[in-house]
């Protein structure tokens, strides 16, 4: 029996997100993900500045030091083991999603870090985030980090 394009594309993105996010639970529910429509092409979107709802990060909500915290990159590391490294690489080399490795030049840490909280509102909202769903073809489960989790993740980033 010969296995068809249309039926391997469903069950291969379905693969890829039920493989994100393994490890560690969270008391609190998942929200479902949708993809969102897909943003234009970059060279004819318009620049956008985007409102973020009042309990996102801010860029006056993060402190970033001279050195970086190792303590902060040994949890994250347990993080990036546990909900992460199947869909993301510490390199600049694209998996399923982006690699990490110079992301900091790309993003503002904030960003960064309501990317990694509010996964859906940003996919629906923000144009970046938008563009990265048309790049990669999936949408980042909600990993369900809190705050300081998703600022271990950021030092993490940072350190790349």
């Amino acid at each position: 029996m010969k296995i068809t394009k249309t039926l391997m594309m469903p069950v291969g993105i379905a693969f890829l997100l039920a493989s994100c996010g393994g490890g560690a639970t969270s008391p609190a529910p998942a929200e479902a993900t949708t993809p969102a429509a897909p943003a234009a092409p970059a060279e004819t979107a318009a620049p956008a500045t985007v409102e973020y709802p009042a309990d996102f990060i801010k860029a006056s909500d993060i402190t970033l030091g001279d050195q970086i915290d190792q303590g902060m990159i040994t949890e994250a590391k347990k993080i990036f083991d546990a909900k992460c490294h199947v869909c993301h690489g510490l390199t600049e080399e694209k998996v399923v999603g982006p690699g990490w490795k110079g992301v900091m030049k790309e993003r503002t840490p904030e960003w960064i870090m309501n990317m990694m909280l509010h996964t859906q509102w940003m996919v629906e909202n923000d144009p970046a985030a938008q563009q990265l769903v048309e790049e990669t073809g999936t949408v980042m489960p909600d990993q369900e980090l809190t705050k300081d989790q998703a600022r271990a993740m950021l030092e993490l980033i940072r350190s790349l």
